[in-house]
């Protein structure tokens, strides 16, 4: 028992869990964010901007009640918006890429709360599996394998001594000095001891604070490489895997609750409750399909008792490796449905997406290696032994030039 416990412990403290994982949320959240402001690009100012329905003074007032958090609220310009949007964008593209994830995950997450908490009317339930993965991501060590992070640690040389990373520096000191005018400005929601992500925990300390660590991160890499580092190392390695832990969950809580709130409904426990989604227009992007689908009953029956036991079942299948690979493909397979059936692209992605978290190990590492045999430039992006351990000096940018930062 004792033995085990040790094993475990040093397993947490010792290394970044689920690297493969993490970096198929990073894709995968990053790319249905992506393609959704593609999408809605035409849209954009009918649905966060200047024209929306749900006004810019509604907004403030709704924000100024919840303490929701957007930078959108901090200027009602037009120029504003767009700068907020495309920078929504572009983090996001640069995070599925894999490039200063660290800086990226940071970015990204303000993007999504930026254009989420503006129209809180907006959206499918995809947008909340986003937005709570964009919080999370944050802690964790994404871009240890297929990213451009991971690529280029594994070319460097050596220990990369002597080396400057002028871009990484560069956006050190850029994130610093945005947040310096943000604060000098008083500007709305940046409060240091209240309404942030944490009670008690504001958003410009909560910001503040994850700059700092990334610049006590190089100065420990870069002159203190023996304990300190080995100290951030652990306090990385547990923020990252504990980070892992509340996805894990949370995947599990979403099944959960939706199975047994469904096992309550009249609908649900005749077995029709399918039956009525299918014959509503707006949700029916191929009515024909879907009628044919309705027509039979008994179809219609074993679908939704199908849906509410798979989810029901779900989080007690992760006990079982067999059980939880099959009817984590029966989850995928269902959401597919969802997506072709009711015209819901992007709450399916995201969800499939946070189901790959339980995707075994070896299997991504296939896929990945499949990858590479189909485009070899992808080959550094799959192979996590190209990583470098962790070395005893360095000269990157404070904290996001590797992967191993805290």
């Amino acid at each position: 028992m004792t033995t085990s416990l040790t094993r475990g412990l040093t397993r947490v403290t010792g290394s970044s869990l689920g690297p493969y994982q993490t970096a198929v949320i990073r894709i995968g959240l990053s790319f249905v964010w992506l393609c959704y402001l593609l999408r809605e690009w035409p849209n954009r100012r009918e649905l966060y901007g200047p024209d929306a329905p749900w006004s810019w003074g509604m907004a403030e007032q709704l924000t100024g009640d919840n303490h929701a958090f957007t930078p959108l609220m901090w200027s009602d310009s037009p120029v504003w918006f767009e700068a907020v949007y495309v920078l929504a964008m572009v983090s996001s593209a640069l995070l599925m890429l894999g490039w200063r994830t660290r800086t990226m995950s940071v970015l990204s997450m303000l993007g999504v709360l930026s254009l989420q908490n503006r129209s809180v009317f907006i959206g499918d339930g995809g947008d909340n599996v986003i937005h709570l993965m964009a919080l999370y991501t944050v802690l964790t060590r994404c871009g240890q394998v297929w990213s451009l992070d991971a690529r280029r640690a594994a070319r460097r040389d050596g220990d990369g001594r002597g080396l400057v990373d002028v871009p990484g520096i560069v956006l050190w000191a850029v994130c610093g000095l945005a947040l310096v005018v943000t604060q000098g400005l008083g500007v709305a929601g940046m409060t240091w001891t209240s309404h942030g992500p944490l009670p008690g925990l504001g958003w410009a300390a909560a910001l503040w604070g994850l700059w700092l660590v990334h610049g006590l991160w190089w100065a420990a890499r870069r002159y203190a490489p023996g304990e300190p580092r080995a100290v951030l190392d652990v306090l990385g390695h547990l923020a990252h895997n504990a980070a892992l832990l509340v996805i894990m969950v949370e995947v599990c809580l979403i099944y959960a609750t939706a199975g047994w709130y469904k096992i309550q409904g009249s609908r649900w426990q005749d077995g029709t409750a399918l039956y009525y989604p299918l014959h509503i227009d707006y949700f029916s992007p191929w009515p024909g399909l879907s009628h044919a689908l309705a027509v039979s009953g008994t179809v219609v029956m074993l679908l939704s008792y199908g849906t509410v036991a798979a989810q029901v079942a779900f989080p007690f299948t992760l006990m079982n490796r067999r059980a939880k690979n099959v009817l984590l493909v029966v989850m995928m397979v269902e959401h597919v449905g969802i997506a072709v059936l009711m015209g819901l692209p992007f709450f399916s992605l995201a969800m499939v997406v946070a189901d790959a978290i339980f995707l075994p190990t070896s299997f991504l590492r296939r896929l990945g290696a499949l990858a590479a045999r189909v485009l070899p430039r992808t080959r550094s992006f799959s192979e996590p032994e190209l990583l470098p351990a962790p070395r005893s000096a360095g000269a990157g940018r404070p904290g996001l030039v590797r992967e191993q930062g805290p």
